[in-house]
Formats: structure tokens, sequence, C-alpha cells
């Protein structure tokens, strides 16, 4: 089948710099078709197997990305240091205890100390983290501790709001139920006003997460 037939974006250099086993997948999926009680070799099945496959080289894609590609020298030297805000982030990503998507939306805020970042590469480290099997609270605190490491800033505050499905399809099955994770580095760990200030700024105008 052709490329084009697949309902993902991958060509075949992505597919095979992902670090992705494809016919490992392949067959794994194949075994819980047969597991679940269905015939893995059934019209409208036969071709799932690769096209899972495909779509965890996407969906687990954050595994090999580059952070140096990434970041690709948009470092700039910059006298500002004021409060730097990204909101409303989108995400989504798989936990790592069913499988399950959860998604959302992050804040990021960084006080710069001599340094800023390209304002695109900010969703793209989100990306990098989200993009692989997570818990809600380990991705935040990656985001915020690649925000410091990189810049050297003088606080860097990340906030996470979840939605998972893992509690939302199954076991408690309550909609309506959100996450909310934070990680906080610098200034807004240890001056209360300036986390505030940055709480403040992202709960201004929010609209509540929906799927």
């Amino acid at each position: 089948m052709n490329q084009k037939d697949y309902d993902d974006n991958l060509s075949d250099e992505m597919l095979a710099s992902s670090g992705i086993d494809v016919p490992v997948i392949q067959e794994a999926i194949r075994n819980i078709i047969r597991g679940i009680g269905e015939n893995p070799e059934r019209h409208g099945l036969s071709d799932t197997p690769r096209r899972v496959a495909h779509m965890y080289a996407e969906l687990f894609s954050g595994y090999h990305a580059d952070p140096s590609a990434i970041v690709n020298d948009a470092l700039f030297e910059v006298s500002y240091d004021e409060m730097v805000i990204v909101r409303d982030i989108e995400f989504y990503s798989l936990c790592e205890h069913h499988l399950l998507p959860f998604m959302g939306r992050v804040h990021v805020a960084y006080i710069p100390d001599g340094k800023v970042i390209g304002l695109s590469k900010i969703p793209r480290i989100v990306d990098m983290f989200a993009r692989r099997m997570q818990v809600q609270e380990r991705m935040t605190r990656q985001i915020a501790d690649f925000i410091r490491d990189l810049l050297h800033p003088r606080g860097v505050a990340v906030a996470v709001e979840g939605l998972h499905l893992c509690m939302m399809m199954r076991g408690v099955r309550k909609h309506n139920a959100r996450m909310t994770t934070s990680a906080m580095h610098g200034a807004f760990r240890s001056n209360l006003a300036t986390r505030q200030e940055f709480l403040d700024n992202i709960s201004r105008g929010a609209s509540p997460l929906q799927i």
C-alpha cells in the first residue's frame, strides 16, 4: 500500500528515523486483536497493526527528539528582565499506566537573565516531553527543568491542566475531573508575589478544558 493510503503525515524517511520497531509493534497489535477475540485478518482490521505502528512513530517522537535541533540557536541575548509568559499551549500525551490519552494545556513563564528563547520553541519543548509515555507530574517537572537548564533564568514556572481518559473512560469514570500540576524554580518558588502574578495571568480569561 502506498504512503498516501495511510492517515498520517509520516514519510518513509521519518518512519525509519523514528526509532520505532514497526514489525515488533505490528505483531504485538495482531496479538492484542486476537486476545480481544477479533480476527486481525478481517477487512477493517487487516491494516490496523501498520496504522498503529505509524501512529506510535508520531505519538512517541519525543523519545528521539534532538533538543539542540529543537532550540536551533534560537537563543537571544536581551536586557529584558520582566516576566515572559506563553499560555494555553495545547498538548496530547499517553498515560504510561493504561496507554490512554491525556490532554490539555501548558502555561510556561520565565524571568530572563540576559537570554530569551524564540517564541515557537516553547511549544516544541512541550511536545518533546508530551510525546512519550508520561505521567502529568513528571512531564510538568521535565519542561520546567529543561527551560531552567537551557536559559539559566531568574525563575521558571510551568503549570499544566489535563483531562485524563484513563479516569474518564474507565475506573471512576468522572468526566469533569481535571488535574492541575505545577513546577517552580528560582523567583517563582521563593517569591510569593512573583508566583501569584504568574497564576493571575494564566487564570485571566481562561476557558474550561474540553475534549
